[in-house]
């Protein structure tokens, strides 16, 4: 099968992931790399045998042997790039979270309708076993009725670059746009939309934290000015409820893992667990993931598109699968996120018009 030419702006930290998985996948030819910094980029193209390289994306985005783009940049950089990437008549694959506000994402994803080209948000947890096996008892009507689910995420203390790894621009708001629920509540938030049905979101309430002490020299350097734990509870068309917990650090030993209950059953995410009733009794019930991946990948030889994003984005781009909407879903969940901190400034529950309302388009790097 001819393999899908790719050109990777970014080749940095998440960039270079992006790399290796393609490296390890058949049927990707990366084709071209763009990053501003000279140094990442030639290390890249040396480990990667990237044949073309350039400084400037708007070069890469002019070839005409690259049919899709991966753009591995920080969150305020996603829209522009993006939207220029599909207006130049490329499929793009795009880091989490989908841009640094609602109004940037839901531009991107009118670029995508317009232009009739592929977007897709690296949303990982999608693809996970857990996710799959909740998602098939949720179908097969094993929880019933769906009424209430939590999200959470858990680091005892994992900020970035305060706590020792990552560079300064994770904990910027000009260019992160958000922290911890940024960073990692995009997971495991649209992990809980995508298993709810996409409910649409209609109030939020919610509050950020910053009160952990951190390397003194460190946050200086770094102007530290995002949240490192964030909690919120959002109310969907259907009654459905949600509630958020998501630390980088936290003086706790963990959180309970992300479930999703019904009114005949419930699921835990981590550790995996189906929960119900039968005749008049509860029953806690494993299952054996392993067991069960083994035996769809041999009863579907089409399973493997569901085995990773990146699976997943070359088979859509192939034509073999439709394509998971990993980029509505980031969007809702970016509402989401925005009714979180617009909550917390104004002290109180705010409606999804108003988050919508509020949320404005930042200037680009």
């Amino acid at each position: 099968m001819t393999p899908v030419r790719i050109g990777v702006i970014g080749t940095g930290q998440i960039g270079k992931a992006h790399l290796q998985r393609y490296a390890e996948m058949p049927g990707a030819k990366i084709v071209a790399a763009a990053d501003i910094g000279q140094a990442a980029l030639r290390e890249a193209a040396a480990q990667f045998g990237i044949p073309h390289t350039c400084t400037d994306y708007r070069e890469l985005l002019a070839r005409d042997d690259i049919e899709a783009v991966d753009v591995c940049l920080h969150n305020r950089l996603h829209a522009p790039v993006t939207i220029a990437a599909l207006e130049a008549g490329k499929h793009v694959y795009c880091e989490k979270p989908i841009a640094g506000s609602y109004a940037e994402g839901r531009r991107m994803v009118e670029a995508a309708a317009a232009t009739g080209r592929l977007l897709q948000i690296q949303l990982r947890t999608l693809f996970s076993m857990e996710t799959k096996s909740a998602l098939r008892l949720i179908r097969d009507g094993c929880l019933g009725r769906l009424y209430h689910a939590r999200s959470t995420g858990f680091r005892r203390r994992g900020r970035p670059f305060v706590d020792g790894y990552g560079t300064a621009q994770f904990v910027k708001k000009e260019v992160a746009a958000g922290g911890a629920l940024y960073d990692m509540g995009i997971y495991h938030i649209a992990q809980m939309l995508h298993l709810l049905g996409m409910p649409a979101p209609r109030r939020i309430a919610g509050k950020t934290y910053q009160e952990m002490d951190m390397h003194a020299e460190r946050r200086r350097s770094s102007g530290y000015d995002v949240e490192e734990f964030a909690v919120g509870l959002v109310r969907f068309d259907d009654g459905v409820t949600l509630d958020i917990a998501e630390a980088w650090a936290v003086n706790l030993d963990g959180f309970e893992g992300s479930y999703v209950l019904g009114a005949q059953g419930g699921v835990r995410l981590n550790p995996f667990g189906f929960f119900t009733t039968v005749a008049d009794m509860d029953l806690n019930a494993g299952i054996d993931l392993k067991g069960t991946d083994t035996r769809w990948h041999r009863l579907d030889p089409g399973y493997t598109a569901y085995d990773s994003p990146e699976h997943h984005w070359l088979a859509a781009l192939r034509g073999q699968v439709t394509l998971l909407p990993t980029a509505q879903l980031a969007l809702q969940t970016m509402l989401i996120q925005e009714g979180i901190y617009l909550s917390d400034r104004l002290g109180r529950e705010v409606a999804a018009e108003e988050v919508i309302a509020a949320s404005t388009e930042g200037t680009p790097i």
